[in-house]
């Protein structure tokens, strides 16, 4: 029977002591809430989990996406001299970046060549697979974190929906409160401004937090992967994709931040094995070859009008 979802729960816990560091947000903190399990705090939140799980498909040192996904298209966003800055793995809108919609491709304005290769047109029903098939041929990994062409100038604005949902959650969680001191040997007063200036000791507090479980989840949408009509090859390496970047992330441990460093202690359904996933996408990218296109390249050159 094809299944229509995979669920996995990863048990994590800190790699070293007991404390750890949870996401924060503006003008809230630490997300803190009501659950069976006691109180509880969301440690990761979707849309971090979204830009951890399509790291795994970057290299960093080398500004380009890992060796072992050669082969792989993606848009790579460069300056007016060619030097790397972004690319639609690192965006937070991915093909829909702002860098690649006000950059352009082969001398063309990239909002209109992206509008061409989704074959957007006036009066006519938005043709969902058709936008699938182009961003396919463009960074097939947009089509697994979801992507929104939010261009009012558009006649239709294509919204594809995360394939794959992940979060990482905290339960019977405790404060840990702590603190510090910025320490200054020569002025140890922080008066008349120096504070901002960087001068003067100050002192500061810190919250961290126990708790009695961490859980990451993942799940993963076949039906959706399937809903975008592609070839069997096709959807086949989304597939081979998603297990490679969770077998990856879970393998390389949960580093989210300096106080929060994670390790997987146990694993609730099927474990993605990242070898295998990386041998199965090395086979299928080769049958879709003619459905992947090439590296494209947008020359950024600044902010334009407004």
């Amino acid at each position: 029977m094809t299944k229509a979802r995979t669920v996995i729960k990863a048990d994590l816990r800190p790699l070293i002591g007991s404390r750890f560091q949870p996401a924060g947000f503006p003008d809230l903190g630490a997300a803190e809430f009501d659950s069976t399990d006691g109180r509880a705090l969301l440690v990761e939140s979707t849309q971090s989990m979204a830009n951890r799980l399509e790291s795994t498909t970057w290299d960093d040192a080398r500004a380009e996406q890992r060796e072992e996904l050669s082969g792989l298209p993606y848009v790579r966003v460069v300056d007016g001299d060619g030097a790397f800055l972004s690319s639609s793995r690192l965006e937070a809108h991915r093909l829909a970046s702002a860098y690649v919609m006000n950059g352009a491709v082969d001398g063309v304005k990239g909002e209109q060549w992206m509008r061409e290769r989704l074959g957007l047109t006036a009066g006519r029903p938005l043709d969902h697979r058709a936008v699938a098939r182009a961003c396919f041929a463009l960074d097939p990994v947009s089509l697994i974190h979801g992507v929104f062409f939010a261009r009012k100038g558009w006649p239709w604005q294509p919204r594809i929906a995360r394939a794959v949902t992940s979060f990482i959650e905290a339960y019977d969680v405790r404060p840990a409160v702590s603190g510090g001191v910025k320490r200054d040997v020569v002025i140890n007063e922080a008066k008349d401004g120096a504070t901002a200036e960087g001068y003067g000791t100050v002192p500061h507090h810190r919250v961290e937090y126990t708790a009695k479980q961490i859980t990451a989840y993942f799940s993963v949408d076949h039906a959706q992967l399937r809903s975008y009509g592609l070839s069997d090859s096709a959807t086949a390496l989304l597939e081979a994709l998603v297990d490679f970047e969770i077998g990856t992330l879970l393998d390389g441990g949960l580093r989210l931040r300096t106080a929060c460093d994670l390790e997987v202690v146990g694993v609730e359904g099927e474990r993605p094995d990242t070898a295998e996933a990386t041998r199965r996408f090395a086979k299928i990218v080769q049958e879709c070859g003619d459905q992947l296109g090439p590296v494209t390249t947008a020359v950024w050159t600044g902010r334009g009008k407004g």
